[in-house]
């Protein structure tokens, strides 16, 4: 369940992004980059701040949460 959540929420928030910095600022693609240097990171350290906050709002942990 956690990974759901986890893919749905990247997603929304990488879509989100793309659309702010066509219809608002091109400087809103910042954020999509933070986005990917953070999925990078977890990859490597096997931590992510999202999952860990989805824990503590009460997500069941299935399997290796960020890492796909």
């Amino acid at each position: 369940m956690l990974n759901t959540y986890f893919r749905v929420i990247v997603g929304v928030m990488v879509l989100l992004s793309v659309v702010l910095a066509v219809y608002v600022n091109i400087n809103w693609l910042w954020f999509t980059v933070f986005i990917g240097v953070n999925l990078i990171q977890s990859a490597f350290t096997k931590w992510c701040l999202l999952e860990t906050i989805l824990v503590k709002l009460g997500v069941k942990k299935e399997g290796k949460g960020c890492s796909i």
